[in-house]
Formats: C-alpha cells, structure tokens, sequence
C-alpha cells in the first residue's frame, strides 16, 4: 500500500473514531438527562448558608411532589464553610481534607461526621426516591495549593494542578485547574469523592461564562465519565456564548444562557456591560435564541425560578416573599414549561403559598415541560417599528398543539392571534385554557386577554 494510501486509510479511521466517540457522549447525556431536570435548589432562599435540618425539610416537601416531575434536591454553594456568614473567603474558612478535597461542615451537616461527607444525606434522599445534587465552584482551593497538599491516586501535588492565572474574578478563594495531567488527576479525585457519596448532578460556577473555561468543562466531564456514575453536570454563570453552544452541549447537559436571574421583571439600574440581575422580561428572546439546542441531554438553562418565598437569607438582596405579582410568576413559570427549560425551583418549600404551589403541582404544565416533543417560538407577524409587546410559544406532545401567549407591556392587552401562528391549520379550532381550566368555544382565532406581564396556556382542540 502506498504511503498516500495508508495516510488516507488512517486519516478516515480517525475521522471515524472521533464520530463514534462524539456520539458516544451525545447518547450518555441523552441517557443522564432525557428530560428538562426537575428540582430545587437552596441559593434562592437560602444563600451559602443552608444546612442539614433546613435540606431535609425542604427535600421532605419535595418528595410530596415527586409525582408532578420534581426529582433534584441540590445543597448549593458554602457547605464546606464554616462561617457562611462571613464577609470574606479567608473568615468562612473552608473545610477540605488532606488531599485538598471539600468537605461538608460537621457543625452544619451533622451526618457528615466521621469522613462520610454527604454519603449518609444522599443515601437518605434516595431513600425518599430523589436524586441527590451539590454545587462547587471550578478550580483548587489556595490554601491547598499553598500546602501543597497531594492529590488522592496520584503522584501529583496541588502545586502541580493549579493555575495561578485562572482565579474567579467574583470569588479569590481558588486557582484555577491547569489542562495537564496533574490537573485531570485533581478534578479526577474529586469527582470519584462525589461519586462515592452518591452525587446524581454537579453544578459547576465560574466556568461558563466570567470566565469561559473549556478546558476545565472537559476535565470535568472527562472525570465524570471515569466514575462511571451517571451524574447530570450543570455549568454556571452565564451567558454563555452562542459561539460555544456545540461544545457545551457536547461535555455537559445544562448550561447557563443567563446572569443571575431574580425575581425583578426588567433592572434598569445594571452595570456597564453588565446584564446581572437578569429579568424576566429579558428572559423570552433570550430562551428563543437558544431553542435550536434544546434536545435530550441537551438543556439551555435559564436559571433557577425565584418564586414563592426567598427566606430566610437569599443569595441575593434581604428575606423577601417574591417581588413578582402573581401574574408574573406564572409567566414564567409558564414560559420555561413550554420551552422546555430545567425546571429549578428556588423558593422555600417549607413556607410554599397555596399560589406557588398550585403551579408546582399543575401536572398537565409540568408533563408539558417533560413531555413536549418539540416547543418553539410561534410566528410572529412582522413589525417595522417598535418591537412587539408580546410574544407567542408553542409545543406539540401526545399529538396535541400548545399555544402560550405572554404580555410584555406594563398595561393589559388584548389580542387575536392566527392559528397559523402556531403551525396549525387555519380553520375554526377549541382550546382549554390551562390555567383556569375551562374550556374555549370553537373560534376562527385564538383570543386572549391579558394583564400586565401577564399569559394565558392552552391546548388546542
């Protein structure tokens, strides 16, 4: 065989193996996460400082609503502080091993006494038949580096694995994680701790976006498939580019599309390039501009929903019940439903208002969160001058079409928008109002009248 030959054979071969690998991974996140998540997660209403008794008693309310889809209970970000409400990183001072690896705070997370970490806690949110979940944010810990402690299962050291360039611009208690073997070796052992404890999903900070860091999203996912534990892996904050959408969605099953999301529906008062806090308003071309990627084990993530009450120490502002009115809570909870969003709840579930959960336990909204087979934005008739007031979103499961409306204006609307608009035929069409569960009289157009910031959710007939 010619040398031209042979390089041709090896060059299809590799082109073929790398297709292979490439689907391999793209079927593993399908399996992991075939569905938008489902859960909760402490950050909303809790900040750094949850602990164990206020976890269980919020995971206990949300095992009463596993039927409805809710499945993730995730301790967020200070677990391995012990003083969460200190001013600076040195004072929280962080709880790691000799190997430079986290560990849950014995005084906040009592079963974790005796080295079992958060075995004991996940074992107990499997027994209630949850999924277990933990944040961290990327990178190695300074004072590990500084110790130079070694790293579990290899003859690496810390100072080995660390990038002094790479630390969070928001958060200066880590380096970053160099891409050399010393540094695969690091988020190795890390994630064969989080594995052995049971972890089903990691949510990743400072590593999508502020700074954009690909090599520390491969090492992870490369770590997490070591483990052979499937685990969903969420990257924070946005946004996230759309230049890196393929490779996102390639290494994880969740990415954040967003800054910070709060309960505000447009923040007039932001930073210099800054889009923190994202509102809701804000929220609808964003979701639409990310649809394409939106399949299974690939999920766009709008960020957490900060409803119902933000107590008693939210990661953002003071103790508050959600500044929404409730018109705009189910606006957005209507709005990641039939996008097919991660469904994150952030609110206290042990202080749920009887509003908050009727949207929580609404099992035709959340099955169509689950269940829709395709979703998108409707077609919108076209506008020259100002931007339009209000936006339309459809989805199709079980062989039904649903067609939401949303009011963007701060006054109320009324509007007759084409059935055509939401790929159905244009003929006379029923619908039931979701919400309000009644039923719509047969009509040429679907008619809508909405609130301010409000939305209305049917299936079509």
């Amino acid at each position: 065989m010619s040398r031209a030959r042979l390089f041709r054979v090896f060059y299809f071969l590799a082109i073929f193996s790398f297709l292979i690998g490439l689907l391999s991974v793209t079927a593993q996140s399908a399996k992991v996460a075939p569905t938008p998540p489902m859960g909760w997660n402490s950050w909303d209403a809790y900040g750094l400082t949850i602990d164990e008794a206020q976890f269980r008693d919020n995971v206990k309310v949300l095992a009463g609503m596993k039927q409805y889809g809710w499945q993730y209970a995730v301790v967020d970000e200070g677990w391995y502080m012990r003083d969460p409400f200190a001013a600076t990183t040195a004072e929280q001072k962080y709880l790691y091993d000799p190997h430079g690896l986290l560990l849950p705070v014995e005084a906040r997370f009592p079963s974790s006494a005796g080295n079992a970490g958060f075995k004991p806690l996940s074992d107990w949110v499997h027994s209630l038949g949850l999924k277990f979940g933990i944040h961290i944010v990327r990178g190695i810990p300074k004072e590990v580096v500084e110790q130079n402690l070694p790293i579990a299962g290899s003859s690496f050291h810390a100072a080995d694995a660390a990038d002094r360039d790479a630390t969070c611009p928001w958060n200066d208690a880590n380096y970053g994680v160099s891409d050399n073997a010393a540094g695969q070796a690091y988020y190795d052992s890390m994630l064969k701790r989080y594995a052995d404890w049971g972890v089903d999903y990691i949510k990743v900070d400072c590593i999508s976006d502020h700074p954009y860091r690909p090599t520390e999203i491969r090492q992870v996912a490369e770590a997490i498939r070591k483990t052979g534990r499937p685990m969903v892996l969420s990257l924070s904050p946005g946004p996230t580019s759309l230049s890196h959408a393929e490779e996102v969605a390639k290494y994880s099953q969740m990415w954040r599309i967003t800054d910070d999301h709060w309960d505000v529906w447009m923040e007039q008062n932001k930073g210099k390039g800054s889009e923190f806090p994202f509102g809701l308003k804000e929220e609808f071309d964003r979701i639409a501009q990310w649809n394409k990627y939106v399949k299974p084990g690939s999920w766009p993530d709008p960020d957490m929903l900060p409803e119902g009450s933000l107590t008693p120490h939210p990661g953002l502002g003071d103790a508050r019940q959600s500044r929404y009115t409730q018109d705009e809570e189910r606006t957005e909870f209507t709005l990641w439903a039939i996008s097919r969003s991660p469904l994150i709840f952030g609110g206290n579930l042990t202080k749920l208002d009887d509003f908050t959960r009727g949207l929580m336990t609404n099992r035709e909204v959340t099955d169509l969160n689950q269940k829709a087979a395709v979703s998108g934005p409707a077609l919108m008739p076209k506008n020259d001058e100002a931007p339009l007031d209000w936006r339309a979103w459809y989805a199709h499961k079980d062989g039904k079409t649903y067609a939401a409306v949303f009011n963007l204006a701060d006054e109320p609307k009324t509007l007759d928008v084409p059935w055509l608009s939401f790929h159905l035929a244009d003929k006379l069409h029923a619908a039931f109002d979701v919400w309000s569960a009644k039923p719509i009289p047969s009509a040429k157009m679907l008619h809508v009248e909405l609130p301010p910031h409000g939305s209305a959710l049917f299936r079509v007939e």
